[in-house]
């Protein structure tokens, strides 16, 4: 499990210069509606014999994280338009002490103090990797959005942590997928994306 999040982290970290080039020909909204719509289609694809099984239970569960990711990579989206990938990373990545603070307010489940170690160190690690720091925190526009992304990326990884062994994997990983595109291309008009980009491979 752990070199599955290592190779999964070494994936989300290129995703920042892959959807900041992906900007150059598309809107950011559009973008990660096409991106999540994808992923849904190819996961359904490949769980279409357990899909049919889908429980009520699931779909809530399903929308709830549909909802957050949505909410998150459409925030950080929009915020690398007037941001760097390397800044969007590091303010992303404060998800990490994050969700330690947030189990603690939701759940009163509160952090040992291993955990608390653990966050200061990945969090200077991170410091340290991307060359960003709070002296390089302004509160602009593209960092508050930002830094809400980084918010709602950490409610995502509790909700998904408080359903992952009560649900389907296969079904509510389809359905928050799905759901997260769905929303993205809903709020298209919303964020003033006016027209849709041309085709483009």
């Amino acid at each position: 499990a752990q070199f599955a999040l290592i190779f999964i982290t070494m994936i989300w970290g290129s995703t920042f210069l892959a959807v900041q080039y992906a900007l150059n020909f598309s809107s950011p909204m559009f973008f990660v509606g096409c991106r999540f719509a994808i992923a849904a289609l190819a996961i359904l694809l490949i769980s279409i014999n357990s899909i049919r099984g889908l429980t009520l239970k699931e779909k809530l569960a399903g929308s709830a994280i549909g909802v957050v990711i949505a909410i998150g990579y459409g925030t950080q989206t929009i915020a690398l338009q007037t941001i760097l990938s390397s800044e969007s990373a590091f303010l992303t990545a404060l998800y990490v002490p994050l969700v330690p603070i947030l189990m603690w307010v939701i759940f009163q489940k509160r952090p040992s103090l291993m955990t608390w170690v653990g966050t200061a160190l990945a969090f200077t690690g991170l410091v340290l990797l991307t060359g960003n720091g709070f002296s390089g925190i302004h509160l602009n526009y593209g960092q508050v959005l930002t830094l809400i992304c980084a918010f709602v990326i950490a409610l995502e990884i509790i909700l998904i942590g408080y359903f992952a062994g009560k649900v389907n994997l296969r079904r509510v990983t389809v359905v928050q997928l799905a759901v997260a595109a769905l929303l993205s291309f809903a709020s298209i008009p919303m964020v003033g994306e006016h027209k849709l980009p041309e085709f483009s491979w």
